[in-house]
């Protein structure tokens, strides 16, 4: 599912305009980018969180050459599925 056939979903779902769906679809999205930048985890119960952590620099080899190479540090976003979640996928 792409995000555009997500916003139809859920238009679908909340009875709403696809306007107003990629809105919300889209402040959601900002909101857990801008926690993630703030360094915030965003838990929600029953579906999983969201975190960031923090990468370390390391070395790495080019898969072409084999030429060695130095991967900087950044930081991953990271999700972690909720009991809820896991329990919906198992339970179909």
């Amino acid at each position: 599912m792409n995000k555009n056939e997500f916003i139809d979903k859920v238009a679908d779902m909340a009875d709403m305009s696809k306007a107003e769906a990629s809105k919300a679809v889209d402040a959601v999205f900002d909101s857990i980018t801008r926690a993630l930048q703030a360094g915030d985890d965003v838990r929600l119960v029953g579906f999983g969180t969201f975190s960031a952590a923090q990468r370390k620099a390391r070395e790495g080899r080019n898969p072409r050459t084999g030429e060695t190479i130095q991967i900087p540090a950044s930081i991953q976003p990271k999700f972690s599925a909720g009991k809820g979640l896991k329990d919906s996928l198992n339970n179909r």
